[in-house]
């Protein structure tokens, strides 16, 4: 993976953190976050799948070395970790998101139509 994959990555993963935690946002940002969490989940398993064969074929291979062993076996706890951590993050986004939108429907919902004669009494 890039640099700058990693970057926008990390960038998404804060964001993420900060809406889930309560920052508020935008309906826009939050259809946003919610196709970059998916994104970053699908890759991260598409990822881990590919480690986990990897691992598979170095383990089926008795003349693999015990150091690349060892290395795909920290990538795989590394990207089981990651993904661990996006579903957590895109399970709080959407129970953030539902927080939200109930919000600003109440909040429309006492505010009242403008066009209802009772609302400007």
């Amino acid at each position: 993976m890039s640099r700058v994959s990693d970057r926008l990555d990390l960038a998404l993963v804060v964001r993420l953190r900060r809406v889930v935690a309560g920052e508020l946002a935008t309906e826009s940002e939050l259809r946003s976050l919610a196709d970059g969490a998916d994104g970053l989940l699908r890759s991260t398993e598409a990822q881990l799948h590919a480690a986990e064969a990897r691992l598979t074929n170095l383990n089926a291979d008795r003349a693999s070395p015990l150091v690349e062993i060892a290395a795909e076996v920290r990538r795989v706890e590394a990207l089981s970790r990651r993904r661990n951590e996006a579903r957590r993050l895109l399970e709080g986004l959407e129970r953030r998101t539902r927080e939200l939108r109930t919000a600003w429907l109440k909040h429309d919902a006492d505010a009242g139509s403008p066009f209802d004669p009772r609302a400007s009494s």
